[in-house]
């Protein structure tokens, strides 16, 4: 019986094993068909970004070590285009203007969205209005909003009237140094007030009212509350709202353009290219002077630039929040008695 029995179970053993054996190869097909088509439904998106963006950027690094008029052969310079660069006075002129332009606007338009953000989170009638009409200037058409501005802008524009109405002589907008950059600089704030105002408000939102609470029994100030609690529980929201800023900051180009539109290479930004930015300038080399190799040379540059400067203002922001740790854990404790 024992003979027997083990005959019997000996082909079951046998063909468990070769099954064990076919799942094994099978498995590998069947992950395979089961992964494909979800790859196959997003394929789209990486293929239009592989060809509308990540070959645009690698060619233009390749492109800034050539000499290309955009038509005839490429001729390889090295780093030839970088050490023009640094000799461009017109270059360090444009990025002069730039920084000039980035602190005019972006300042100020962090302070008023911050404010913004507290009176939409206040409980006011029609709040979702008043949202709405706060984002819409964002997705306003651009060359739209420069001409309406040239006009107000204009020496006998509405700004300048508004100032002899009150008593104050008229500015010279379009044509001198400060009228310009303030010029280009209301209307960046007009854009992106809105914008950065709902981030700010998105942050408040997310703050639980808890801590607030807390604060009041503690006996804070309202100062207190707000250096103690808002701005803390804030950073991460002010910390994108700054690298978002500097990075449309820096990269100006439709409000100078159509505002100073100019064939004239030495006129492009206004009078004295007081409004010439480095995208402007990164335009003019490139479309204007067919010096493709030049210009993309000057977008590599102010890459650099736009990194430099988010990480500054990353470490900055990170710095001071290491620092408040500490400070925060010790008041915990003296609460508690420890």
């Amino acid at each position: 019986m024992a003979t027997v029995a083990g005959a019997e179970r000996a082909p079951a053993a046998g063909s468990g094993a070769e099954a064990a054996r076919g799942a094994n190869t099978g498995a590998p097909r069947g992950r395979w068909r089961r992964h494909v088509p979800p790859y196959l439904a997003i394929s789209p998106y990486y293929v239009l970004f592989a060809v509308f963006g990540a070959f645009p950027v690698g060619f233009s690094l390749y492109l800034s070590f050539q000499d290309w008029d955009g038509i005839g052969d490429m001729r390889y310079v090295g780093l030839q285009q970088y050490r023009w660069l640094l000799h461009d006075s017109v270059f360090w002129h444009s990025i002069l203007n730039t920084f000039e332009i980035w602190f005019m606007s972006t300042v100020p338009m962090l302070f008023l969205a911050l404010v913004i953000a507290f009176l939409l989170n206040a409980q006011v009638r029609h709040a979702t209005a008043y949202r709405v009409a706060y984002f819409i200037p964002n997705v306003t058409s651009m060359v739209a909003m420069t001409i309406v501005f040239g006009s107000v802008f204009a020496q006998a524009g509405l700004a300048n009237s508004l100032l002899k109405a009150i008593g104050v002589d008229g500015v010279n907008w379009l044509t001198s140094s400060l009228g310009i950059k303030s010029a280009i600089s209301i209307m960046i704030i007009w854009r992106w007030v809105g914008y950065n105002a709902l981030i700010f408000l998105a942050g408040l939102q997310a703050i639980p009212t808890e801590l607030f609470e807390a604060a009041r029994v503690d006996g804070a100030s309202s100062r207190q509350t707000l250096f103690r609690v808002l701005v803390p529980q804030l950073r991460p929201v002010i910390l994108f709202a700054v690298i978002t800023s500097t990075i449309n900051g820096l990269q100006i180009f439709t409000e100078s353009q159509v505002l100073f539109y100019s064939d004239d290479p030495g006129t492009t930004g206004g009078p004295g290219q007081e409004g010439l930015t480095i995208v402007l300038y990164l335009w003019q080399k490139a479309f204007n002077d067919h010096q493709f190799g030049y210009g993309a040379a000057i977008g590599w540059s102010l890459f650099a630039i736009i990194a430099l400067f988010a990480i500054i203002n990353w470490r900055l922001v990170s710095g001071s929040e290491r620092e408040n740790r500490p400070r925060i854990a010790w008041r915990k404790g003296a609460r508690n008695g420890r």
